[in-house]
């Protein structure tokens, strides 16, 4: 995966996140990009930093709000002062959660589901033990944790609301 900031030709700045920069251009060429802010199509990719993985890294959700209002009028939190999709207008909440299905079924359609042997599968394949391959599957919240501290790349599949059903 490969995570690219974006600019809308409004002016409004977010994130996008391809399977690889060939996949943004794909799109990008097709006409299928559009802000997450204002479902403008005019999208590029703007100047970034480099993406260095830290212990001290503090983890943020971007929130798109509607043109107009204010992040303080439109983000709603949870307990721990996250923003929530829920915050996000209707619109955009539904844009959303389409664009996270569409994420989830590439992967799904284009890894392998190692179940939980995730954090056993993920370790072989970064030590050159295992054929290089994507995966996906389960694994404890301390596992995947140990395998950012070595320095591993894993990701969390979003959840899905119907996940919850």
């Amino acid at each position: 995966m490969i995570k690219y900031s974006l600019v809308c030709s409004n002016g409004h700045e977010f994130e996008g996140w391809f399977s690889a920069g060939e996949e943004y251009d794909r799109l990008e060429k097709a006409g299928h990009l559009a802000c997450a802010v204002c479902g403008n199509g005019g999208v590029s990719k703007t100047i970034m930093a480099p993406s260095v993985n830290s212990p001290k890294k503090r983890s943020s959700v971007p929130v798109a709000v509607e043109a107009g209002s204010s992040p303080e009028s439109a983000a709603k939190t949870d307990a721990s002062g996250t923003a929530t999709v829920a915050s996000l207008p209707p619109q955009l909440r539904r844009a959303f959660i389409e664009q996270v299905r569409a994420f989830r079924k590439q992967v799904t359609e284009s890894a392998e589901d190692v179940g939980d042997r995730f954090a056993e599968e993920a370790r072989k394949i970064h030590y050159g033990e295992a054929q290089e391959r994507g995966i996906y599957g389960q694994a404890r919240a301390e596992d995947a944790a140990e395998l950012v501290e070595e320095g591993i790349d894993v990701y969390p599949l979003p959840e899905l609301p119907e996940d919850r059903n």
